[in-house]
């Protein structure tokens, strides 16, 4: 089944839930992308990862894995191996890109090795974080490997104290100058960059501000300078393919419009977007002319194994 295409797939199924801090949104998720692949004319069967996700799929035979899994075990390489072992074609990227994209600090040198700009940053541990600031306020405070921002810590300007980091933050986290000015994020669709949303928002971009209705504005298309919009469509295109992506990732930024094209800097890239009804590559493939039974269709389509 090397280099399988899926376009003549039938039976999806879609995973969702799973173990990870993630779980509710990528549950949500999955019911949106089950009704839309129906809607599609696939027949689907929805599966809660599990320890036993092997056998579930062997008794199911799909010819698709859409993967609607988000966080740690079903977006960082671990689920698209066991995929790639059972020789079935899934959705999304694949190993390597997935893992690179997770692990923070690895997709930021990826990005400065391709010329992308990024905001300075470190790895340190936990018990030093809460002594001392090892970066000059103002800074982030992140796990290494979690999305949705869970476990985001921001420590201002001027802040006296270190961070009291929660007892369930891993040992090592990732500390990252804090990059002012607005929220932007930006969309990948195979080889096309698609709109650019200004995410607006009266504190941080939270998970209670992503997935609860009327946590955040989206500005789509955002109001930006040409050579704004060009350039964050161009670095999001030079993220996916300097991770090795496919199918639909979206990238994050921060632009300060006082510094201009310099003020713009890349976070992060997602490798398994939200697809809840609250989820921003959904809106922007709609503002691009696809409704989300041809985006699932287009996801399923793209699905491959061994790559």
């Amino acid at each position: 089944m090397a280099g399988v295409s899926s376009r003549t797939a039938h039976r999806v199924v879609v995973l969702m839930g799973g173990p990870s801090a993630e779980r509710e949104v990528s549950l949500s998720s999955g019911r949106e992308c089950v009704s839309a692949l129906q809607v599609a004319g696939y027949e689907v069967t929805a599966i809660d990862a599990a320890a036993d996700l092997s056998a579930r799929l062997a008794e199911t035979r799909p010819d698709v894995v859409f993967n609607a899994l988000h966080g740690r075990w079903g977006e960082d390489g671990c689920v698209q191996g066991l995929l790639e072992w059972l020789r079935l074609p899934y959705t999304h990227s694949g190993v390597l890109a997935s893992a690179l994209a997770m692990d923070k600090t690895r997709a930021k040198a990826a990005f400065a090795v391709a010329g992308l700009p990024v905001a300075a940053g470190r790895l340190a541990c936990k018990a030093e974080v809460m002594a001392r600031h090892v970066l000059p306020p103002p800074y982030v405070v992140k796990p290494n490997a979690e999305g949705s921002s869970v476990g985001v810590y921001i420590v201002p300007e001027g802040a006296n104290a270190p961070p009291r980091l929660a007892a369930e933050m891993p040992e090592v986290v990732m500390v990252e100058a804090y990059a002012p000015g607005r929220e932007l994020t930006v969309s990948v669709l195979g080889d096309r960059a698609l709109g650019v949303t200004e995410i607006v928002t009266t504190g941080w971009y939270d998970y209670a501000a992503k997935y609860t209705p009327g946590g955040s504005q989206h500005i789509l298309p955002a109001v930006l300078p040409d050579d704004i919009t060009d350039a964050c469509r161009e670095y999001a295109l030079r993220a996916h393919r300097a991770l090795g992506c496919r199918g639909l990732s979206r990238s994050d930024f921060r632009w300060d419009a006082g510094k201009h094209l310099a003020g713009l800097v890349i976070l992060e890239t997602n490798t398994q977007p939200g697809m809840t009804p609250t989820s921003l590559s959904p809106e922007q493939a709609r503002h691009a002319g696809i409704d989300f039974p041809a985006l699932c269709r287009w996801i399923v389509e793209d699905a491959s194994c061994d790559r």
